[in-house]
Protein backbone atom coordinates (compact mmCIF):
# COMPACT_ATOMS: atom_id res chain seq x y z
CA UNK A 1 0.00 0.00 0.00
CA UNK A 2 1.41 3.40 -1.03
CA UNK A 3 -0.08 5.13 1.98
CA UNK A 4 -0.40 3.98 5.55
CA UNK A 5 -4.18 3.65 5.78
CA UNK A 6 -3.94 2.39 9.34
CA UNK A 7 -2.17 5.57 10.43
CA UNK A 8 -4.39 7.90 8.38
CA UNK A 9 -7.66 6.55 9.84
CA UNK A 10 -6.24 6.33 13.36
CA UNK A 11 -4.97 9.94 13.21
CA UNK A 12 -8.43 11.16 12.18
CA UNK A 13 -10.15 9.38 15.08
CA UNK A 14 -7.48 10.54 17.54
CA UNK A 15 -8.07 14.14 16.38
CA UNK A 16 -11.80 13.74 17.02
CA UNK A 17 -11.25 12.22 20.46
CA UNK A 18 -8.89 15.04 21.43
CA UNK A 19 -11.81 17.39 20.71
CA UNK A 20 -14.04 15.15 22.90
CA UNK A 21 -15.96 14.04 19.80
CA UNK A 22 -16.85 10.44 19.03
CA UNK A 23 -16.34 9.79 15.32
CA UNK A 24 -19.02 7.11 15.30
CA UNK A 25 -21.70 9.46 16.72
CA UNK A 26 -20.98 12.51 14.54
CA UNK A 27 -23.28 11.57 11.61
CA UNK A 28 -26.36 11.85 13.81
CA UNK A 29 -25.46 15.31 15.09
CA UNK A 30 -24.69 16.75 11.65
CA UNK A 31 -27.05 19.29 10.20
CA UNK A 32 -26.14 18.28 6.66
CA UNK A 33 -27.43 14.71 6.92
CA UNK A 34 -30.94 14.86 5.46
CA UNK A 35 -33.37 12.01 6.08
CA UNK A 36 -32.19 9.09 8.13
CA UNK A 37 -28.64 8.01 8.90
CA UNK A 38 -27.74 4.71 7.30
CA UNK A 39 -24.58 2.75 6.70
CA UNK A 40 -22.67 3.75 3.56
CA UNK A 41 -23.81 1.71 0.53
CA UNK A 42 -21.95 0.25 -2.43
CA UNK A 43 -23.15 0.89 -5.99
CA UNK A 44 -25.24 -2.30 -5.79
CA UNK A 45 -26.98 -1.28 -2.56
CA UNK A 46 -24.98 -3.58 -0.27
CA UNK A 47 -23.80 -1.90 2.92
CA UNK A 48 -20.15 -1.39 3.75
CA UNK A 49 -19.04 -2.87 7.06
CA UNK A 50 -16.43 -2.49 9.77
CA UNK A 51 -13.82 0.25 9.47
CA UNK A 52 -15.17 1.34 6.08
CA UNK A 53 -18.36 2.55 7.80
CA UNK A 54 -16.35 4.94 9.97
CA UNK A 55 -14.16 6.06 7.06
CA UNK A 56 -17.09 6.89 4.77
CA UNK A 57 -19.25 8.41 7.52
CA UNK A 58 -16.33 10.74 8.23
CA UNK A 59 -15.85 11.56 4.55
CA UNK A 60 -19.56 12.32 4.11
CA UNK A 61 -19.49 14.55 7.19
CA UNK A 62 -16.53 16.58 5.97
CA UNK A 63 -17.92 17.05 2.44
CA UNK A 64 -21.59 17.46 3.41
CA UNK A 65 -22.80 14.52 1.30
CA UNK A 66 -26.35 13.36 1.98
CA UNK A 67 -26.35 10.31 -0.28
CA UNK A 68 -25.22 7.00 1.25
CA UNK A 69 -24.05 5.62 -2.15
CA UNK A 70 -20.37 5.28 -3.09
CA UNK A 71 -18.69 3.69 -6.11
CA UNK A 72 -15.38 3.47 -7.93
CA UNK A 73 -14.48 5.48 -11.04
CA UNK A 74 -14.86 2.33 -13.15
CA UNK A 75 -18.23 1.40 -11.67
CA UNK A 76 -19.51 4.87 -12.54
CA UNK A 77 -18.26 4.44 -16.11
CA UNK A 78 -19.94 1.05 -16.40
CA UNK A 79 -23.23 2.76 -15.48
CA UNK A 80 -22.71 5.30 -18.26
CA UNK A 81 -21.78 8.07 -15.82
CA UNK A 82 -18.62 10.03 -15.04
CA UNK A 83 -16.93 11.55 -12.01
CA UNK A 84 -16.90 15.34 -12.28
CA UNK A 85 -13.52 16.82 -13.13
CA UNK A 86 -11.53 17.86 -10.08
CA UNK A 87 -13.42 15.66 -7.62
CA UNK A 88 -11.31 13.81 -5.05
CA UNK A 89 -12.22 10.32 -3.93
CA UNK A 90 -12.02 8.70 -0.52
CA UNK A 91 -10.26 5.52 0.52
CA UNK A 92 -11.90 2.30 1.60
CA UNK A 93 -10.07 -0.90 2.39
CA UNK A 94 -10.37 -4.54 1.46
CA UNK A 95 -8.93 -7.19 3.76
CA UNK A 96 -8.04 -10.70 2.67
CA UNK A 97 -5.36 -13.36 2.99
CA UNK A 98 -2.93 -15.06 0.65
CA UNK A 99 -1.47 -18.54 1.10
CA UNK A 100 2.24 -18.97 0.52
CA UNK A 101 4.39 -22.10 0.56
CA UNK A 102 7.50 -21.69 2.70
CA UNK A 103 10.40 -24.09 2.90
CA UNK A 104 11.17 -25.29 6.41
CA UNK A 105 14.59 -26.05 7.91
CA UNK A 106 14.04 -29.77 7.33
CA UNK A 107 13.38 -29.25 3.63
CA UNK A 108 9.60 -29.70 3.76
CA UNK A 109 7.17 -27.07 2.57
CA UNK A 110 4.49 -25.61 4.78
CA UNK A 111 1.57 -23.36 3.90
CA UNK A 112 1.51 -19.98 5.60
CA UNK A 113 -1.51 -17.68 5.59
CA UNK A 114 -0.58 -14.01 5.28
CA UNK A 115 -3.19 -11.29 5.90
CA UNK A 116 -3.10 -8.18 3.73
CA UNK A 117 -5.07 -5.01 3.29
CA UNK A 118 -5.62 -3.18 0.03
CA UNK A 119 -6.92 0.38 -0.29
CA UNK A 120 -8.98 1.63 -3.21
CA UNK A 121 -10.78 4.86 -4.02
CA UNK A 122 -14.52 5.49 -4.15
CA UNK A 123 -16.63 8.55 -4.92
CA UNK A 124 -19.96 9.61 -3.48
CA UNK A 125 -22.72 9.74 -6.08
CA UNK A 126 -22.97 13.48 -5.44
CA UNK A 127 -19.57 13.71 -7.15
CA UNK A 128 -20.82 11.79 -10.19
CA UNK A 129 -22.97 12.90 -13.14
CA UNK A 130 -25.17 10.78 -15.37
CA UNK A 131 -26.12 7.96 -13.01
CA UNK A 132 -29.57 6.35 -13.11
CA UNK A 133 -32.07 8.54 -11.25
CA UNK A 134 -32.54 6.25 -8.24
CA UNK A 135 -29.01 7.02 -7.04
CA UNK A 136 -29.97 10.66 -6.53
CA UNK A 137 -33.17 10.06 -4.55
CA UNK A 138 -32.76 11.44 -1.03
CA UNK A 139 -33.31 9.07 1.90
CA UNK A 140 -36.83 8.76 3.21
CA UNK A 141 -37.56 10.77 6.37
CA UNK A 142 -37.13 8.92 9.63
CA UNK A 143 -39.87 6.40 10.26
CA UNK A 144 -42.56 6.96 12.84
CA UNK A 145 -40.98 6.82 16.33
CA UNK A 146 -43.48 4.32 17.70
CA UNK A 147 -42.94 1.96 14.77
CA UNK A 148 -39.17 2.27 14.95
CA UNK A 149 -39.02 1.51 18.66
CA UNK A 150 -41.29 -1.51 18.28
CA UNK A 151 -38.89 -2.79 15.66
CA UNK A 152 -35.96 -2.31 18.05
CA UNK A 153 -37.85 -4.06 20.84
CA UNK A 154 -38.44 -7.07 18.60
CA UNK A 155 -34.82 -7.10 17.44
CA UNK A 156 -33.32 -7.20 20.92
CA UNK A 157 -35.92 -9.65 22.25
CA UNK A 158 -34.98 -12.08 19.46
CA UNK A 159 -31.48 -12.43 20.90
CA UNK A 160 -32.85 -14.28 23.92
CA UNK A 161 -30.34 -12.46 26.15
CA UNK A 162 -31.04 -12.36 29.88
CA UNK A 163 -31.83 -8.66 30.34
CA UNK A 164 -32.75 -7.57 33.87
CA UNK A 165 -34.02 -4.17 34.93
CA UNK A 166 -33.35 -2.23 38.10
CA UNK A 167 -30.76 -0.02 39.72
CA UNK A 168 -29.12 3.02 38.13
CA UNK A 169 -26.35 1.40 36.08
CA UNK A 170 -26.19 -0.38 32.73
CA UNK A 171 -23.63 -3.17 32.46
CA UNK A 172 -22.97 -6.72 31.28
CA UNK A 173 -22.06 -9.25 33.97
CA UNK A 174 -19.90 -12.04 32.57
CA UNK A 175 -20.15 -14.12 35.72
CA UNK A 176 -23.93 -14.43 35.61
CA UNK A 177 -24.08 -13.81 31.84
CA UNK A 178 -26.78 -11.18 32.05
CA UNK A 179 -27.30 -7.58 30.98
CA UNK A 180 -28.41 -5.18 33.71
CA UNK A 181 -30.37 -2.09 32.63
CA UNK A 182 -32.05 0.73 34.54
CA UNK A 183 -35.82 0.71 34.07
CA UNK A 184 -37.04 2.12 30.76
CA UNK A 185 -38.54 5.23 32.36
CA UNK A 186 -35.13 6.32 33.71
CA UNK A 187 -33.76 7.18 30.27
CA UNK A 188 -33.90 10.61 28.61
CA UNK A 189 -35.67 9.09 25.61
CA UNK A 190 -36.75 5.68 24.29
CA UNK A 191 -33.91 5.81 21.77
CA UNK A 192 -31.38 6.42 24.52
CA UNK A 193 -32.60 3.21 26.17
CA UNK A 194 -32.19 1.14 23.02
CA UNK A 195 -28.81 2.64 22.16
CA UNK A 196 -27.60 1.72 25.65
CA UNK A 197 -29.03 -1.77 25.31
CA UNK A 198 -27.20 -2.14 21.96
CA UNK A 199 -23.95 -1.24 23.72
CA UNK A 200 -24.46 -3.77 26.52
CA UNK A 201 -25.57 -6.54 24.17
CA UNK A 202 -22.40 -5.99 22.14
CA UNK A 203 -20.55 -6.76 25.40
CA UNK A 204 -22.84 -9.80 25.81
CA UNK A 205 -21.48 -11.28 22.54
CA UNK A 206 -17.97 -11.58 24.04
CA UNK A 207 -18.96 -14.56 26.24
CA UNK A 208 -16.92 -17.74 25.52
CA UNK A 209 -20.01 -19.60 24.29
CA UNK A 210 -20.70 -16.82 21.75
CA UNK A 211 -17.85 -14.94 20.04
CA UNK A 212 -15.27 -15.65 22.77
CA UNK A 213 -13.73 -12.18 22.55
CA UNK A 214 -10.91 -11.52 24.99
CA UNK A 215 -8.42 -8.64 25.11
CA UNK A 216 -6.54 -9.72 28.19
CA UNK A 217 -8.49 -7.47 30.54
CA UNK A 218 -7.35 -7.83 34.14
CA UNK A 219 -8.87 -4.81 35.86
CA UNK A 220 -11.16 -1.84 35.27
CA UNK A 221 -9.56 0.82 33.10
CA UNK A 222 -6.65 -1.21 31.71
CA UNK A 223 -5.89 -1.56 27.99
CA UNK A 224 -8.03 -4.69 27.58
CA UNK A 225 -10.95 -2.88 29.20
CA UNK A 226 -10.50 0.13 26.89
CA UNK A 227 -10.40 -2.09 23.80
CA UNK A 228 -13.60 -3.89 24.77
CA UNK A 229 -15.38 -0.60 25.47
CA UNK A 230 -14.32 0.65 22.05
CA UNK A 231 -15.81 -2.48 20.46
CA UNK A 232 -19.08 -1.94 22.36
CA UNK A 233 -19.20 1.74 21.30
CA UNK A 234 -18.75 0.87 17.63
CA UNK A 235 -21.10 -2.13 17.82
CA UNK A 236 -23.85 0.08 19.26
CA UNK A 237 -23.30 2.68 16.53
CA UNK A 238 -23.50 0.04 13.79
CA UNK A 239 -26.67 -1.47 15.27
CA UNK A 240 -28.30 1.94 15.68
CA UNK A 241 -27.64 2.68 12.01
CA UNK A 242 -29.14 -0.68 11.06
CA UNK A 243 -32.22 -0.13 13.22
CA UNK A 244 -32.84 3.54 12.43
CA UNK A 245 -32.12 4.64 15.99
CA UNK A 246 -30.35 7.81 17.08
CA UNK A 247 -27.57 6.92 19.52
CA UNK A 248 -26.45 9.29 22.24
CA UNK A 249 -23.08 9.56 23.87
CA UNK A 250 -23.12 7.74 27.19
CA UNK A 251 -22.71 9.81 30.31
CA UNK A 252 -19.47 7.95 30.98
CA UNK A 253 -17.89 8.25 27.52
CA UNK A 254 -15.70 11.15 28.63
CA UNK A 255 -14.06 8.86 31.18
CA UNK A 256 -13.03 6.48 28.40
CA UNK A 257 -11.58 9.02 25.97
CA UNK A 258 -8.12 9.15 27.52
CA UNK A 259 -7.83 5.36 27.63
CA UNK A 260 -9.00 5.11 24.01
CA UNK A 261 -6.47 7.75 22.99
CA UNK A 262 -3.68 5.76 24.63
CA UNK A 263 -4.72 2.54 22.87
CA UNK A 264 -4.97 4.24 19.46
CA UNK A 265 -1.69 6.12 19.83
CA UNK A 266 0.11 2.93 20.86
CA UNK A 267 -1.39 0.77 18.09
CA UNK A 268 -2.41 2.18 14.72
CA UNK A 269 -4.30 -1.05 13.94
CA UNK A 270 -6.43 -0.94 17.10
CA UNK A 271 -9.40 0.89 15.55
CA UNK A 272 -9.42 -1.54 12.61
CA UNK A 273 -9.47 -4.48 15.02
CA UNK A 274 -12.20 -2.87 17.14
CA UNK A 275 -14.34 -2.16 14.07
CA UNK A 276 -13.93 -5.75 12.85
CA UNK A 277 -14.94 -7.15 16.26
CA UNK A 278 -17.87 -4.72 16.44
CA UNK A 279 -19.09 -5.75 12.99
CA UNK A 280 -18.84 -9.41 13.96
CA UNK A 281 -20.86 -8.71 17.13
CA UNK A 282 -23.53 -6.81 15.17
CA UNK A 283 -23.75 -9.61 12.61
CA UNK A 284 -24.05 -12.14 15.44
CA UNK A 285 -27.01 -10.24 16.93
CA UNK A 286 -28.63 -9.85 13.51
CA UNK A 287 -28.45 -13.62 13.03
CA UNK A 288 -30.89 -14.13 15.92
CA UNK A 289 -33.42 -12.02 14.06
CA UNK A 290 -33.13 -14.24 10.98
CA UNK A 291 -33.46 -17.37 13.12
CA UNK A 292 -36.55 -15.95 14.79
CA UNK A 293 -38.17 -15.15 11.45
CA UNK A 294 -37.41 -18.67 10.20
CA UNK A 295 -38.95 -20.21 13.34
CA UNK A 296 -42.05 -18.08 12.97
CA UNK A 297 -42.34 -19.14 9.35
CA UNK A 298 -42.13 -22.81 10.28
CA UNK A 299 -44.72 -22.35 13.04
CA UNK A 300 -47.09 -20.66 10.62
Amino acid sequence: MKQDVYQKVTDKIIADLEQSELTWLKPWSAGNMDGRVTKPLRHNGLAYSGINVLMLWGAAMEAGFCSPYWMTYRQAQELGAHVRKGERGNSVVYANTITKLEEQDNGTEEERTIPFMKAYTVFNVEQIEGLPEHYYVKPEPVIDPAQRITHAEDFFAATGADVRHGGNQAFYSGGSDHVQMPVFECFRSPEAYYATLAHELTHWTKHPKRLDREFGRKKWGDEGYAREELVAELGAAFLCADLGLTPEAGTDHAAYIQSWLKVLKDDKRAIFSAAAHAQKAADFLHAFQAQNETAEGVAA
